[in-house]
C-alpha cells in the first residue's frame, strides 16, 4: 500500500490497495485510512476464501459473492441486535389486563380510603 496526500489535517488520501492480487486506487480521508485498510484486508480474505473453495471462477463473480456474503452477515447481525434489544425489554405487555388490574387497584384504594377495606378482585 502506498499513499499520496495533500498537506493539511484531514485531506483526502489516495491509497494503492490490492484485492485478490489486483491493484486499485482508493481515495479516503486521512482519519479513515486505518479503517479502510482493515476493510481491504477483510474483503481480500473473504474473496480468497471463496476463490479457494473452487466453486466460483472469475474475480468479478468472486467479488460479488463476497459482497453478498458480507451484506448477509451484516443484516443478520443487525436483526439479531434488534431481537436482543426486544428480548431485553421483556415480554410484550397485555395492555387490557394491565388496565383492568389498575382499575381494580383504584377501586380498592377508594374503598380503603372510604373506610370500607375490601380485597381487590383478581381478573
Amino acid at each position: 500500500m502506498t499513499a499520496k496526500s495533500a498537506p493539511g489535517g484531514d485531506a483526502p488520501v489516495v491509497l494503492d490497495v490490492s484485492l485478490l492480487g489486483r491493484d486499485y486506487k482508493v481515495t479516503c480521508r486521512e482519519a479513515e485510512r486505518a479503517q479502510l485498510m482493515d476493510a481491504v484486508g477483510f474483503l481480500d480474505r473473504r474473496m480468497r476464501e471463496i476463490r479457494d473453495a473452487g466453486k466460483i471462477a472469475g474475480s468479478e463473480r468472486i467479488a460479488v459473492m463476497a459482497a453478498l456474503n458480507i451484506t448477509h452477515d451484516l443484516l443478520r447481525a443487525k436483526s439479531d441486535a434488534r431481537g436482543s434489544k426486544a428480548e431485553a425489554a421483556g415480554p410484550a405487555i397485555d395492555d387490557t389486563g394491565v388496565r383492568r388490574r389498575i382499575a381494580a387497584m383504584h377501586a380498592a384504594i377508594d374503598q380503603a380510603l372510604a373506610g370500607r377495606v375490601a380485597e381487590p378482585k383478581r381478573p
